[in-house]
């Protein structure tokens, strides 16, 4: 069974090379593409999609709005926002709203393509440019503000939220330190609980909050 992806993209041509690019891949069906998030509610609701590829500067309501809109009528959907933007204040706002992953336009397709699947896994894809932004700011907070003593972190825990920064998933975590996967997990959530937050996009705007703000 096809995997269902919606996209959000104002430019007409881009939009149709990814429509097109996307369903000649195996496994993959575009189930609608629109130029604007003005409908967005309804139109998730219409296509039920199992992945959302996002635009961020478009006519009307910002990708931004649109992705805020999504997670709260469908929290589940993976959203990777498709842009590029490079500037910190938008990923962090895009982190912040609930977005997925974040891929600058400039991709190439080989790692687009790699960062559906990383999303449609559970994982949260990132260009390598964005990816060392995010790893950077989770190493000016641990210089600055010792985050693994301002949260009561083990070693693990901390170790943990290093690779979640990379964009790692449970399932790649596990592999990199070489633990079960239900422990993964667990150390995960002690993680989030000792953060106060609900998951990994929240922990990863906490260190980018702590640059940026």
């Amino acid at each position: 069974m096809n995997q269902k992806l919606l996209i959000y993209e104002d430019n007409e041509a881009l939009r149709n090379s990814l429509v097109y690019l996307l369903n000649a891949q195996e496994g993959y069906e575009v189930v609608g593409d629109f130029n604007n998030v003005n409908d967005v509610k309804n139109q998730v609701k219409q296509c039920q999609p199992d992945l959302v590829i996002m635009d961020i500067d478009m006519p009307g309501k910002d990708g931004i709005t649109g992705v805020e809109e999504i997670k709260e009528s469908r929290p589940e959907t993976p959203i990777i926002m498709y842009t590029q933007f490079e500037d910190d204040e938008r990923l962090f706002k895009s982190i912040c709203a609930g977005a997925d992953g974040y891929i600058l336009k400039k991709t190439s397709p080989e790692k687009f393509f790699d960062a559906i699947k990383e999303a449609l896994n559970g994982g949260a894809p990132m260009s390598p440019l964005i990816a060392k932004k995010v790893i950077n700011s989770f190493k000016a907070t641990k210089d600055n503000n010792n985050v693994q003593l301002k949260y009561d972190l083990t070693n693990r825990e901390a170790e943990i939220l290093y690779l979640l920064t990379k964009g790692y998933s449970v399932k790649l975590i596990a592999h990199e330190m070489c633990i079960a996967y239900d422990t993964a997990r667990s150390h995960l959530r002690n993680t989030y609980r000792k953060l106060h937050v609900n998951c990994g996009k929240e922990a990863i705007a906490i260190l980018l909050a702590s640059k940026i703000i």
